[in-house]
């Protein structure tokens, strides 16, 4: 029973971990980290992201413009990129240490404290990658606010509000926190013994020879 908790663990964290994974280097790319609804003109919408701004018209389309400069930008995008690249980063070392570490691996099967280390490591990855995807996502989100209610801006100025992007990363940074705990978890209980189908005959064999006998 214990053996299948411990499986289960691993399991369910791995899959939480690719999943904040993924989603993670999502956020980094898509350009909806913020958006911006003009009144005057309701068929036009802005977006932007780490790496470009979109304008959506109703008759041409979505047209996207790259940055020109990164030294150009705010501080909290230029150090968002960093923030989410380190945390892509780190999320597929840890995925990749984890992935060794598992039960459910016939590779190192007699070498339990070896994988029980990588786990944990895979596991402290995993999380460290989530707390650098929370930061730059809540950063932003933090700017916006301030920005979007800033009394010296005037009334009729368009304000910036959180773009679907910034949604996505706070669940991207949890799933990645979850998962790598979880994981942890898995390397800090008690290994079971691992069944091969090797030992159920020998098992097997040793029963059948005591009935016989």
């Amino acid at each position: 029973m214990a053996l299948v908790f411990r499986t289960a663990m691993q399991s369910v964290g791995l899959a939480l971990s690719l999943l904040g994974w993924v989603l993670s280097c999502l956020t980094n790319y898509l350009p909806h980290w913020k958006n911006l609804n003009l009144d005057l003109n309701e068929m036009e919408n802005w977006t932007m992201g780490l790496w470009k701004t979109c304008v959506i018209q109703e008759e041409v389309g979505r047209q996207c413009k790259d940055f020109d400069s990164f030294l150009a930008l705010p501080a909290e995008l230029r150090i968002s990129r960093i923030l989410m690249f380190l945390s892509n980063g780190l999320g597929f070392l840890g995925l990749l240490v984890s992935g060794l570490g598992l039960d459910c691996l016939r590779i190192g099967q007699r070498q339990q404290d070896l994988k029980g280390r990588l786990l944990i490591l895979g596991g402290i990855l995993l999380w460290t990658s989530g707390v650098t995807a929370l930061i730059p996502v809540s950063w932003v989100a933090h700017i916006t606010v301030q920005e979007f209610w800033d009394e010296s801006i005037p009334e009729i100025v368009p304000r910036w509000e959180f773009g679907e992007a910034l949604f996505l990363g706070w669940f991207a940074g949890l799933s990645l926190l979850l998962g790598g705990c979880l994981l942890h978890c898995a390397a800090c209980s008690v290994p079971g013994h691992i069944v091969t189908p090797c030992l159920c005959l020998i098992i097997l064999h040793s029963n059948c020879t005591i009935l016989h006998s």
